[in-house]
């Protein structure tokens, strides 16, 4: 039986944590508030939100009240402050003064939860996606500058923690990498 499905194929898996993340999202009771978020955007990365970095987890209305659930890409990740003040500036510019922003540890946020959209826009803002980012090779890493997979790490910390620091020995360009945890 032919069913269309080569054997070479992948079927992407989402993690569970993932799945019920965005399952929150699309049963969720109040589908504006997270459309009011899609606005916050990460500060060190302003090309993708904290909805499609993962960060994000929940949206709540409870008694007149709007709770916010983040969790941290790091533990001590020193963007998280703006994170929240950005959610709640967000909020009230949608109409939304009463805001609790709770930052949630557990489970640990995954390079895993960044979802596709964002993985080329790292790629496009320079940044190389913790997943496969050669389009067509099996290289895990590649220059999102030129392609090449003719790279080197250069040091284990980038511009940021989440972050690692490589070169392309091909356009000779640095480049940081999301680290895939």
């Amino acid at each position: 039986m032919n069913t269309g499905v080569r054997s070479t194929d992948r079927i992407a898996l989402l993690p569970v944590e993932e799945h019920q993340r965005r399952q929150r999202r699309a049963d969720s009771t109040c589908p504006q508030l997270w459309d009011a978020l899609d606005s916050v955007k990460d500060p060190e990365i302003p090309v993708i939100s904290i909805w499609e970095l993962g960060v994000l987890q929940d949206v709540e209305l409870r008694e007149g009240a709007v709770i916010v659930t983040i969790t941290p890409t790091y533990s001590g990740c020193p963007a998280m402050g703006v994170m929240a003040e950005d959610v709640v500036i967000a909020l009230r510019e949608a109409g939304y003064s009463n805001t609790e922003v709770v930052t949630r540890l557990a489970p640990a946020w995954s390079t895993s939860w960044i979802m596709d959209e964002a993985q080329e826009a790292l790629r496009e803002y320079g940044i190389a996606p913790p997943g496969r980012s050669c389009a067509g090779e099996h290289a895990e890493i590649c220059c999102p500058q030129c392609g090449s997979s003719n790279v080197h790490s250069v040091s284990e910390f980038g511009s940021t923690a989440c972050k690692a620091l490589y070169k392309c020995d091909d356009c000779s360009e640095p480049f940081d990498r999301f680290k895939p945890i």
